[in-house]
């Protein structure tokens, strides 16, 4: 039977244009995560996505990819190991200019962490840091890793056509609004997809999926490789620095809160 379904399908990829062919292998390469809005989301839309993804280096690149990390803007330092859940967040309080440091899993929701060196011991308290540690994640990793995740849970795509970006260059237009998933499912972006390099080379933010304009625009520009994928560091007025995909890592930087050396680890 599998021999049968086999042949079927490759007959069948045969018959269809070069194109359509090429998407229908994009997709079944890129499979939605578990609660995308599989029915509501336009086929190109997804289409579009699903080749987005070849261009970045490929759906399973993206999933073997272990370790990342960068500096959010110099603001701070996530680190993530994409198969265990385990973050580390380093990083300055804004209102106190203190330092802190968070260690959790962001599938149980359990961590530690410590301000100015000194561990974080009353519960409510601690509670709250991590809280924050976690939509300090849900916030950096967005800007880091979007294009991976047009086909995430509770995610719907839409496809709006042809677009200009702020260099002026044309763009496949996608607009991804949210159900019931992160901290604020109310937002919209328009993710322009750049005619050229088929990457994300531009978006738009907006507060409310109701918005008729963007509360800002920004460019997704300096594609490089970082192993077997690709990142973009140029965000315009702001940037992101130090970025790293590693296959190995030593244990202590997700477990112990003494410093890392980042200069000995990042290559």
């Amino acid at each position: 039977m599998a021999m049968r379904s086999t042949i079927l399908t490759t007959l069948f990829l045969c018959t269809l244009p070069a194109a359509a062919g090429a998407a229908l292998q994009a997709s079944e390469a890129n499979p939605p995560a578990e609660g995308f809005n599989l029915q509501g989301s336009d086929r190109q839309a997804i289409e579009t996505a699903d080749q987005v993804m070849v261009e970045l280096g490929g759906r399973r690149a993206w999933d073997e990819t272990r370790f990342l990390t960068w500096s959010f803007f110099g603001r701070r330092r996530p680190v993530w190991d994409k198969q265990t859940g385990d973050i580390r967040i380093e990083g300055v309080d804004r209102e106190t200019e203190r330092p802190y440091l968070i260690l959790m899993n962001l599938r149980t929701k359990r961590g530690r962490a410590w301000k100015e060196g000194v561990p974080v011991t009353d519960p409510d308290e601690l509670a709250a840091i991590l809280e924050n540690g976690e939509s300090a994640w849900i916030n950096d990793s967005y800007w880091m890793f979007m294009p991976y995740k047009l086909k995430d849970s509770g995610v719907t795509l839409k496809y709006l056509g042809r677009g200009q970006m702020l260099d002026g260059h044309q763009a496949e237009v996608l607009e991804l609004t949210f159900e019931a998933v992160g901290r604020t499912p109310e937002n919209k972006y328009h993710v322009y997809v750049a005619a050229g390099s088929g990457l994300v080379e531009h978006w738009d933010f907006y507060s409310n999926a109701a918005d008729k304009e963007p509360r800002f625009s920004s460019p997704w520009h300096n594609w490089q490789r970082y192993g077997r994928i690709l990142l973009s560091d140029d965000r315009g007025e702001n940037g992101h620095t130090d970025i790293a995909v590693l296959d190995a890592l030593p244990p202590e930087v997700l477990t112990s809160p003494e410093p890392v050396d980042w200069r000995a680890l990042i290559p």
